[in-house]
């Protein structure tokens, strides 16, 4: 999600003299500094917590229930005592599919575990608390001027942030881990300590078509009719520290898990959230969003298409193939939509335009500048220089990435490089050789499991079809240039050929090289002979067309948001996500999403039976939700006979939020994130607070799937239900928070 404004918040904020403000709903906050920036409009807005209810170090508070999953994928948080977590459906899918067979297919029929015993491991998930953050930035910076770059910055960061974490190494626990990260495009570094828990299991989730339901149709669309909540639990080791996966493991006691509320919600009404945010590009100029616009964005739009088409169409055809490839399918999709709607985006509320009337403001403030002026009025050169030198191997890059490594068996080809630098280590030891293998098998083990080589075959040859006619010649690889030339137009033949003569196409000629392996025949393998020629035409041929390039951005980048903050010094900034803890607050609320069209602030169960098409697997309705739903069974979660799915709010998120809590003013969860809405597609570049809605499950909802549909009573059993007296909602401090039309 983005920079936010009435015409967008980044232009408002540069502006000198503005008297325009950070509306409530922009901002992905350092949660250690909101007692400083945000606390007075949080109150102001209807919080009832103190700052350190919210953050601290020696207290328990809301940061303790907050856990990150695989270092950044999703968020989740802790929903009781006993290390029970709840997270979004789509983020626990892998552990979903992973455990699914034609004979258990828990993608379709949904699971719940009746005892602990029953859950089933997320074999290579991981769940991490973070324990505290410092700011380090002038140990680190210390010695590192602002104008140094290149080379010779990185090497002076990586010893300075060496010596930081060795010096913190001191004072923690042996097992925590340190992360040191750079905020402010590198003006500013902040040190994290985090306590990482290795087994984690599957607990509940329901079928796909609660889970999932609307699928790619839904995605990214408001009104939106998804249950999209798994639940799962952290197990730690007997003597309550992180360990593997063990039948002898205990359930994690979390230092704080958050109370449910069994309220609801109502436009208006406070919420936070609080998560671990991918990426965001909010400082991107508009060189680098011309580029988004004209070249990056465009070609992974059509590779994927054509990815997505093949893969489904193979997955529809066998029940077999749609387990084996549901993933990866849906990894694909999300992002393949993601940028169509952020290019829709970008264009319709004029992004460029307003990034270069920014620019212009930030020129205009530098041309007067005594100190450093010279310095700041390089960035828009600069930028101008580095992009136009982008753009020439920017299209090439991508076929790299999103054609020749979205072939499976080439990825797996490049995962035997570390064995090939062991084979042709002169007097390696045997052990390093046997590391090198044991470490290919393990990641061929889990390639051959979600594996079917005849799609692979097709993918492959089609992708490669659209990058030799797409990219010119002189940007292609060698090898690829030969058998392209063989192809003539139809890859199929020549990619038959190199998958029948590849060691990599099946498990078993793999194994079989593994038992006697030898550089030599690793070398002469087709698909590995290409992996390494892309990688070396890559290596030595593209990057030093880009050159200085990439450095000279990342320079302008540092210096445009140093200038910027120095420029409007009495403005608070919050720096891009970067998959750390963040905190965003603002109000539940509706909104209009064009001239004459309004959307309601929430959704009900009704919404899902209107939408019901039993022909389209995007759209099915289960059974016994229908009689739920025809007989009025909510139980304690429905409100005036209605249940309600899911709800909106302005605040500000991105990938990496999934599965974060939204709480309310008093500290209690009311939702679940899941998702952006299509309006607001460019959020990532540039916030629109007028359009811009974060898409939550309701907790009341998950809590009548779990107890009502699921019969697993048990797992809420668990849970701390409160149920208060409603208050008067706050009134919005900026009206436009919450309903805005124009």
């Amino acid at each position: 999600m983005n920079m936010n404004g009435i015409k967008a918040l980044l232009l408002a904020i540069l502006v000198v003299g503005s008297t325009l403000r950070l509306h409530a709903d922009e901002g992905m906050w350092l949660p250690m500094f909101i007692k400083r920036l945000n606390y007075d409009d949080m109150k102001k807005h209807g919080l009832q917590l103190t700052p350190e209810e919210i953050y601290s170090v020696n207290n328990a508070s809301l940061k303790d229930a907050i856990v990150v999953l695989n270092g950044g994928s999703c968020t989740a948080e802790m929903i009781s005592d006993n290390g029970l977590f709840l997270t979004n459906h789509h983020c626990a899918f892998g552990a979903i599919q992973d455990n699914s067979t034609t004979e258990h297919d828990y993608l379709t029929d949904g699971f719940w575990a009746k005892t602990k015993a029953d859950e089933l491991q997320a074999n290579g998930m991981t769940a991490s608390y973070l324990i505290e953050m410092r700011d380090v930035t002038d140990k680190v910076l210390q010695d590192v001027d602002v104008t140094l770059k290149g080379s010779e910055r990185d090497e002076a960061l990586r010893a300075a942030i060496e010596k930081v974490e060795a010096e913190v190494a001191e004072e923690v626990a042996e097992h925590y881990e340190i992360k040191t990260r750079s905020f402010f495009e590198g003006n500013e570094y902040y040190l994290f300590v985090y306590e990482t828990f290795r087994d984690v299991r599957l607990v509940g989730a329901p079928p796909s078509s609660i889970g999932k339901y609307g699928g790619d149709t839904d995605n990214w669309m408001w009104p939106r009719h998804t249950g999209d909540f798994s639940l799962m639990r952290v197990y730690e080791g007997p003597d309550g520290l992180p360990a593997d996966y063990s039948t002898e493991n205990v359930p994690h006691a979390p230092k704080h898990h958050l109370p449910i509320s069994l309220n609801g919600v109502e436009q208006g009404d406070y919420a936070m959230i609080m998560g671990y945010p991918g990426s965001t590009d909010r400082y991107l100029s508009s060189y680098g969003v011309q580029q988004e616009l004209s070249l990056r964005q465009p070609t992974i739009v059509s590779i994927r298409e054509k990815r997505l088409q093949l893969m489904k169409a193979d997955m529809d055809n066998s029940a077999e193939v749609r387990i084996k490839y549901a993933s990866k399918y849906a990894g694909v999709s999300n992002y393949y939509k993601y940028f169509i709607g952020q290019q829709r985006g970008l264009k319709r509320l004029k992004v460029y335009e307003q990034k270069k009337a920014t620019e212009d403001q930030f020129d205009a403030w530098a041309a007067k500048q005594s100190d450093a002026g010279e310095t700041y009025q390089a960035v828009t050169k600069l930028w101008k220089d580095g992009f136009a030198t982008t753009d020439k191997t920017v299209k090439a890059m991508t076929y790299i990435n999103e054609a020749m490594f979205a072939s499976e068996i080439v990825v797996l080809s490049y995962r035997a490089t570390g064995l090939l630098a062991a084979l042709s280590q002169e007097g390696a030891p045997a052990s390093a050789i046997d590391e090198a293998k044991a470490m290919l098998k393990k990641r061929a083990d889990k390639h051959f499991k979600d594996y079917n080589q005849p799609t692979d075959r097709k993918i492959t040859a089609a992708l490669f079809k659209m990058y030799s006619e797409d990219v010119p010649t002189n940007m292609q690889p060698e090898k690829f240039r030969e058998m392209a030339s063989k192809a003539n137009g139809d890859f199929t033949k020549e990619v038959d050929k190199m998958f029948d003569k590849s060691i990599f196409a099946s498990e078993e000629s793999l194994d079989a090289f593994l038992e006697k392996p030898s550089a030599k025949k690793l070398e002469k393998d087709p698909v590995f002979d290409l992996m390494m020629n892309t990688l070396g035409f890559f290596r030595g041929q593209l990057l030093p067309m880009v050159g200085n390039a990439d450095e000279d951005i990342v320079y302008a980048n540092r210096l445009f948001v140093d200038g910027l903050r120095k420029m409007n010094a009495d403005k608070n900034y919050y720096p891009n996500a970067n998959s750390t803890m963040r905190l965003t607050y603002g109000k539940v609320g509706d909104y209009y999403p064009a001239d004459a069209v309004y959307y309601n602030y929430y959704t009900t169960l009704a919404g899902v039976m209107e939408k019901e098409d039993p022909n389209n697997p995007e759209f099915v309705v289960p059974g016994k939700l229908k009689t739920l739903y025809e007989n009025k069974d909510y139980g304690d979660y429905g409100e005036d006979g209605e249940m309600r799915v899911c709800f909106i709010s302005n605040n500000d998120i991105t990938g990496g939020n999934s599965g974060s809590p939204v709480i309310n003013a008093k500290g209690e969860l009311i939702g679940c994130a899941f998702d952006g809405n299509w309006e607001a597609m460019s959020g990532d570049i540039a916030f629109e607070h007028k359009l811009q809605r974060t898409i939550s499950v309701d907790i009341r909802y998950v809590l009548f799937i779990i107890d009502k549909f699921a019969d697993a009573g048990h797992l809420v059993d668990e849970m701390t239900l409160v149920k208060s007296e409603p208050e008067a909602s706050v009134t919005p401090a900026n009206p436009e928070a919450t309903t805005s039309h124009e």
